[in-house]
């Protein structure tokens, strides 16, 4: 394993001087960047709220949730005080819900120690719920000039390839690593613009295909560039390949139209969101009989239908609810999350009706889905629904 001084030997304090005003010119210039909503000002909050909004998420589409967002929580006690189906509402389409429930608890501990005021240190940040390393830095450097670095993949990779860094970059060691030349080069005075001069490199330039590295502010600093080695940076080990997950999501109709919806469990995958029944699929659907296919949905809803008579008994052969169009080929949906793809098959089902006994069951009218927060993955099932 190197260290600093292997990569910075020939660094001078003129070499870093000429590199921070290279780079903070270049930022200066690209004015249009500067008008995004939280770089107006240097709200803390503010801050924070986009930079969790950006991890795993484009720019453009973080600006019209940050507005939203903010209209409805302007303040670190709004966000305290919020109930859960607010800010599920809010996050509706972002994803990856942890991070807005973790700033839930943030606001609430920013109310409780520190009266309702951001603190301002690193080391202070870095112990709220759901703010790592990157974002104390970010918020630290931004809202109130602390030299520290706000690293991310965007940094991580303009710094690997300026370097030629052939180190595993998921590595805790190749992290300090960065973390040391970063905080070497910051520029003391501009600790904030610095940090975002580098986010936006490796995000506009300086991106994972390097298409145009010609065109890169910094290209005099940037072996890779010189060497043409750009594509061989950064070093990262192969991601662990995502399982495979079949579904059954059962659209059930009443007799009124409404749907049958259901909140995930605390814990689970999606938890506190609105979706249809989903039941993990073990067997072929092609070879399941109309029995087989309701035997899962029965064991699911076994404890949330009210037996209102011997015709709506769980349990027994005489359920009121039958497929449509068993022979038809159901449409299959697949959805991507990080660490795992899911199948999902759409089977119809329509009822009379049933009266619910669980409130994390509820009929929804179409007209008001909107109400209940729902993930991507449902909305791409809604939409599917359409087709049916």
């Amino acid at each position: 394993m190197s260290n600093i001084e292997d990569y910075m030997k020939d660094w001078t304090d003129g070499r870093i001087e000429a590199f921070r005003r290279t780079l903070l010119d270049w930022y200066d210039s690209q004015s249009h960047t500067h008008q995004l909503p939280w770089r107006a000002h240097l709200d803390p909050y503010y801050i924070w709220v986009s930079e969790i909004m950006l991890q795993q998420t484009q720019v453009q589409t973080v600006i019209s949730y940050f507005n939203r967002f903010i209209d409805t929580l302007p303040t670190i006690k709004d966000l305290a005080n919020a109930d859960e189906e607010t800010l599920l509402s809010l996050w509706q389409g972002l994803g990856y819900y942890s991070r807005v429930r973790n700033m839930h608890k943030a606001a609430q501990q920013i109310m409780k120690d520190y009266d309702g005021q951001m603190p301002s240190t690193y080391q202070e940040l870095v112990k709220l719920p759901g703010i790592g390393p990157y974002t104390a830095g970010a918020i630290a450097s931004i809202a109130f000039g602390e030299s520290e670095p706000a690293i991310d993949g965007n940094l991580m990779r303009v710094t690997a390839r300026m370097f030629e860094i052939d180190e595993d970059i998921t590595k805790a060691k190749t992290k300090r690593l960065f973390y040391d030349i970063l905080k070497r080069l910051i520029d003391p005075k501009r600790p904030g613009d610095f940090n975002q001069a580098m986010m936006d490199l490796g995000r506009t330039i300086m991106t994972p295909a390097n298409l145009t590295p010609e065109l890169s502010p910094i290209k005099e600093f940037d072996q890779s560039y010189q060497n043409g080695t750009a594509h061989l940076y950064p070093v990262k080990k192969k991601k662990t390949k995502a399982t495979t997950h079949h579904y059954i999501a059962y659209v059930i109709t009443n007799s009124k139209g409404q749907w049958l919806m259901t909140k995930h469990d605390e814990g689970q995958l999606l938890t506190g969101l609105w979706h249809f029944p989903l039941v993990e699929q073990q067997l072929q659907m092609q070879d399941a009989t109309s029995t087989e296919l309701i035997e899962p949905l029965q064991e699911t809803l076994k404890d949330a239908v009210e037996e209102v008579d011997a015709t709506y008994q769980l349990g027994t052969h005489q359920m009121s609810l039958f497929p449509t169009n068993l022979e038809a080929m159901f449409p299959t949906i697949k959805h991507v999350f990080s660490h795992r793809i899911w199948y999902v098959r759409l089977v119809p089902i329509q009822v009379q009706d049933l009266t619910l006994t669980e409130t994390d069951y509820q009929w929804v009218d179409r007209e008001t889905i909107e109400q209940y927060p729902y993930s991507t993955l449902q909305d791409k099932l809604f939409k599917a629904v359409e087709g049916l």
